[in-house]
């Protein structure tokens, strides 16, 4: 929403489509602003509305909501530009599918708002964390992760960036396609190893969590064009989306690995090759599970890459 002055905004409304079907979602102004017809059009999976509004009174202080958001298991970014060039940027979750027009928008917004975007993103991101998972299946120790982890940040930091800014262009769909076939690649790289024929990616996993790394951050520079920057901060927004996307990363490495430690410290057996995984350590639960994950892992990446590969021909 963008302040013109004279109590005029520009409004900008778009909400996930398929085919000729939309969200049931819409921006419900405050009673004193009126509204012109909408222009209104359907482009590549989403419905995006244009209208003129004017109101009478300032929007300071004026709450916007978000009917149906509550119904849904959806998210809104909501953002008010101003007419001196700052803005005010917000989540809205079905909980909370209203907020109030603040009169100037500070930094911790933007902050707070993009980090738990990043969060969002990369833990329903569920390729970018089946690759991450594979990844933990080939390495074997402690600095090893580190340096895998290190390398795959680097690295989609990189490429998220520049194709943010517009740097680098991309079509998403390809993009999506080689992140399926990486995982493919590091679940066979996994079963390999284990196997008693490590290859190239076990012998140096930040190498391949590098590479792959850079398709994996064109891959969360998508989403993130989806929602825009703002304008007055482009640098501290994507910084933060990047530090959440990181947070949700480690979340789900922890997560993963308290799990197992679990798992292995009540003495669970698990049946993997006809041997008992050890207890009380993690690294030994994780090499007995790392056959039949990888198998799966790689089923169902090889699904993705078939799936993805013929829409993006058709």
């Amino acid at each position: 929403m963008r302040d013109l002055g004279a109590g005029n905004y520009d409004v900008l409304w778009k909400v996930p489509a398929k085919g000729d079907r939309r969200l049931g979602l819409y921006v419900r102004l405050p009673g004193h602003c009126s509204s012109s017809e909408p222009k209104s059009q359907f482009v590549a999976g989403a419905y995006i509305e244009r209208w003129r509004s004017r109101c009478d009174e300032t929007l300071t202080g004026s709450r916007i909501s978000i009917d149906g958001l509550a119904a849904t298991r959806t998210d809104v970014l909501a953002r008010v530009e101003r007419a001196d060039g700052t803005s005010q940027t917000l989540r809205l979750t079905p909980r909370s599918p209203v907020f109030t027009v603040s009169a100037a928008a500070g930094s911790g917004d933007v902050m707070k708002t993009y980090f738990l975007l990043g969060v969002d993103h990369i833990l329903l991101g569920v390729d970018h964390l089946l690759f991450v998972l594979a990844l933990l299946f080939l390495v074997r120790n402690w600095p090893r992760l580190v340096g895998t982890v290190t390398a795959f940040t680097l690295a989609h930091s990189l490429t998220l960036a520049a194709a943010t800014l517009g740097w680098v262009h991309v079509a998403q769909a390809p993009v999506e396609a080689a992140i399926a076939l990486s995982i493919v690649f590091v679940a066979a790289e996994v079963l390999h190893a284990r196997q008693g024929h490590p290859g190239f990616a076990a012998r140096m996993p930040w190498v391949v969590a590098f590479v792959f790394g850079l398709l994996h951050g064109l891959g969360f520079a998508g989403a993130l064009r989806e929602v825009g920057l703002p304008e007055h901060a482009i640098p501290l927004a994507l910084a933060f989306f990047n530090i959440g996307v990181e947070a949700g990363q480690l979340l789900f490495i922890g997560a993963f690995f308290l799990l197992v430690w679990t798992v292995s410290r009540m003495g669970v057996a698990w049946r993997a090759g006809g041997h008992d995984m050890p207890t009380g350590t993690a690294w030994g639960a994780t090499g007995q599970l790392a056959i039949p994950a990888a198998y799966v892992i790689g089923t169902l990446a090889s699904f993705w890459l078939i799936q993805r590969s013929y829409a993006f021909w058709v």
